[in-house]
């Protein structure tokens, strides 16, 4: 008898999950609407609103549909660019200013290519930076880690919209967020990077944010700049330069080295250099971590958002860095 209500249970538990699962999928997403109460869990309206964001160029980070820091500074930063009480709650008024923005389906369907299944991938990345030096690229490990990115949601996110497949065969059809941003701004006048609530904003004539990102700035260790600078150079697909007066804990050689050109270089995808030595904005092979930790003084954005802002900004762009009074969390 005992073991039979132990059966019962569990196949109660995976009836429970499969509900919870099947909560989230192309129609339930794009009809979400506004309700009170906290989500729990990868929730419909919460997947939405991360998307509208994104496409507003109010980044969220990593769309996972779930609360965040991340998403919490995000609201935030919409409402206070639409002249709303900025307390980073998605209120009703909130929403609806936000599903102003784009009145068309956030998910959207997309097509696994060939060349998403024959891009050459690099399965197995070393974590120290000395062995990654020794790889001849630093791809992405597999088709699934490529189409994450590329729709800007976790892995796990992207498998719970598409249960059924195996991201491996082409013409595949997946269930995707639409994260098209559109026009880009015309009148950035500055980038203003705020270690305090770790976000780089763009800045348009009148001091209006235009462009928000959740960013990972610096640590006691390793602090990021003060001042002024502005962008130098912008370098698309960058190779990384290790000096050993870096000093990077876990790092033993005292001979410079280079690690090659790739998504999951430890500078992502695209590289802002900065008119202070040494120090630039750039992408991440790790965007689950933005806005959670710190850096080793420079200023990590996820590759997209990087990528966003490099297109926007040119040689000149004044960086301007406000500093904080406080810092928390764990240094990488």
């Amino acid at each position: 008898m005992v073991r039979l209500l132990l059966v019962v249970a569990i196949a109660l538990a995976f009836a429970c999950d499969g509900a919870r699962a099947a909560k989230i999928n192309l129609d339930t997403v794009n009809q979400a609407q506004f309700s009170e109460g906290e989500p729990k869990g990868v929730d419909p309206m919460l997947l939405k609103a991360q998307i509208l964001l994104d496409r507003a160029r109010f980044s969220p980070g990593l769309i996972d549909g779930r609360l965040s820091d991340n998403f919490t500074k995000a609201i935030a930063a919409f409402q206070a660019a639409n002249g709303l009480l900025s307390d980073g709650k998605l209120t009703r008024e909130t929403w609806d200013k936000l599903a102003a923005t784009f009145a068309g389906p956030v998910l959207t369907t997309y097509e696994i290519t060939k060349k998403d299944v024959h891009e050459p991938f690099t399965k197995r990345i070393p974590a120290r930076l000395e062995r990654m030096a020794k790889l001849k690229r630093l791809g992405y490990r597999n088709v699934q880690e490529k189409l994450a990115e590329r729709f800007h949601v976790s892995e796990q996110l992207l498998r719970m919209l598409n249960p059924k497949s195996g991201f491996r065969k082409a013409d595949t059809s997946l269930v995707v967020p639409d994260v098209g941003r559109g026009d880009l701004p015309s009148q950035l006048t500055s980038v203003e990077v705020d270690k305090a609530s770790r976000q780089v904003r763009v800045l348009d004539p009148s001091g209006k944010p235009i462009a928000v990102y959740p960013a990972s700035i610096g640590s006691e260790e390793k602090p990021a700049p003060s001042g002024a600078a502005e962008v130098r150079r912008v370098v698309r697909n960058p190779t990384y330069h290790y000096n050993p007066k870096f000093a990077f804990k876990g790092v033993k050689t005292k001979r410079p080295f280079t690690i090659a050109k790739g998504p999951n270089n430890p500078v992502g995808s695209v590289w802002i250099d900065l008119s202070i030595e040494s120090y630039g904005i750039h992408g991440t092979p790790d965007p689950g971590k933005i806005g959670t930790t710190f850096s080793h003084g420079c200023i990590r954005l996820t590759n997209w958002d990087a990528e966003d802002l490099a297109v926007m900004v040119k040689p000149g762009t004044k960086v301007d860095f406000k500093d904080e009074t406080a810092q928390d969390g764990q240094a990488q």
